[in-house]
């Protein structure tokens, strides 16, 4: 058994649920949330515009936790990407009351090599499932240190209509291409499974904390044309 403080969430240990413990109302949901939704997860790949800056060391220690070769698979961007989003490390609102999340990591390109003043651009919903169109609630983008490691402080988010909880990425290192993906939640096995976008390989590694949520994912950016 999972103790309370021990990551949980590995592409290749977590496994989706039987398909009977699906119920007749998710299935349902997920079939007319993929529908509603098709044009905007298409693989879009609209362009970073921020100048690439090099963030003071964070200090968080952290090693690569996976072998990197085969690159962070590339999801879309969903309908409500916003760019020239602010650059800070906390995207918390004070009015929520949602639980509270760190999200941290490193960028690495395909050989394992950290990637340093990449730019980690994360948005995702509320605690209610609802995006901020018209402002940058739950939004905001940093740079990797010279160590290629971010850290953001945000909430968990809720589930959007048709699909899991999940979390949206652009990253994108100085001479690196841009990786557009979405990561997911270890925790919610029967809501992954009805989401037909999910991918295991995409799960963060979560654990609970006194605080709230520690979770770690490491994006894998694909090498330019030419090379990294």
């Amino acid at each position: 058994m999972t103790s309370r403080h021990e990551w949980r969430g590995h592409g290749r240990a977590i496994k989706k649920a039987p398909r009977a413990a699906v119920s007749r109302r998710v299935a349902i949901a997920a079939m007319g949330g993929a529908a509603a939704t098709v044009a905007g997860l298409a693989r879009a790949q609209t362009p970073i515009a921020y100048e690439f800056i090099i963030a003071p060391d964070r200090g968080l220690g952290l090693a690569p936790t996976l072998a990197c070769t085969h690159g962070t698979v590339e999801q879309g961007e969903g309908p409500f990407y916003a760019p020239a989003t602010p650059r800070r490390e906390s995207l918390r609102e004070p009015d929520t009351a949602a639980a509270p999340l760190v999200l941290s990591g490193l960028v690495l390109a395909p050989d394992c090599r950290p990637v340093a003043s990449a730019v980690v651009d994360l948005w995702h919903c509320d605690e209610s499932g609802i995006y901020d169109n018209a402002g940058f609630r739950y939004r905001g983008h940093q740079f990797t240190d010279e160590n290629g490691a971010y850290r953001f402080e945000t909430i968990r988010p809720g589930l959007y209509p048709g699909r899991t909880a999940h979390i949206h990425a652009k990253v994108q290192g100085p001479a690196t291409a841009l990786l557009t993906t979405q990561v997911y939640f270890p925790d919610l096995p029967e809501q992954n499974f009805a989401d037909r976008i999910y991918r295991d390989d995409l799960l963060i590694l979560l654990r609970r904390t006194a605080a709230g949520w520690d979770a770690r994912f490491d994006f894998v950016v694909p090498a330019a044309t030419g090379g990294v």
